[in-house]
């Protein structure tokens, strides 16, 4: 009862601290690298990618990674607690969070239009992840993923790399880093920050029609 608990959190806190830190935290600088090198030589190429960071593995390395890298933009890197200041990136966080919020959107969405692409379980949980997608909850969408990776991660990635991009074409902005539909009123270019969600929801469900197979059930 007490031995076993205590190694065990042991072992997991020196495998996390000195195998798995290394490679991810490794991974994470590169990618912070690599999207801080973009600058602004491209905007809606530089939204493309975090938008479809967000869907890779929905709350994994690669979506931590964006999503860090948008609330360090709101940032005032001379202030450690990271308090949002006028000088940041806004656009970033707007590409970033409708990036998160399409790929559960656009599972809701194919779960209504494509009936028989789904199990019945997945029919019933499938709405939920309209209200989850809303709130910025990408994870509603993993265990559709988990079920059909082939198929779901692709057509989840296109459509929130279209969103991300329209978002920073359309020039919208946002100052939280969090609250999806809620903090909307803070939303910079607010309407077509929402066109840019319902393409981008819309592009994935209709991929997810076309690549997913039949079901029996």
């Amino acid at each position: 009862v007490l031995i076993y608990p205590v190694v065990g959190i042991l072992i997991m806190g020196l495998a996390m601290n000195f195998v798995v830190e290394p490679v991810m935290g490794g991974i994470n600088t590169g990618l912070n690298n690599f999207l801080s090198g973009m600058g602004d030589s491209s905007r809606v190429v530089l939204g493309l990618i975090l938008g479809g960071m967000m869907a890779i593995d929905m709350g994994g390395p690669f979506n931590k990674a964006a999503y860090a890298f948008a609330t360090l933009n709101l940032a005032n890197a001379d202030d450690q607690a990271y308090i949002i200041m006028a000088a940041g990136n806004y656009d970033i966080m707007a590409a970033v969070m409708i990036g998160g919020m399409t790929p559960p959107c656009a599972i809701a969405l194919a779960t209504l239009l494509f009936k028989n692409k789904f199990t019945k379980e997945e029919r019933d949980a499938g709405p939920t992840n309209f209200i989850m997608g809303l709130a910025f909850i990408t994870e509603g969408a993993i265990p559709f993923a988990a079920s059909d990776p082939l198929h779901v991660l692709p057509s989840c990635i296109i459509g929130s790399a279209l969103a991300g991009a329209l978002s920073m074409a359309f020039h919208c902005t946002l100052m939280a880093p969090h609250g999806g539909i809620f903090v909307f009123p803070v939303v910079g270019n607010a309407v077509m920050y929402l066109v840019a969600l319902v393409a981008g929801t819309v592009v994935s469900a209709l991929l997810l029609g076309v690549l997913k197979k039949k079901v029996t059930t």
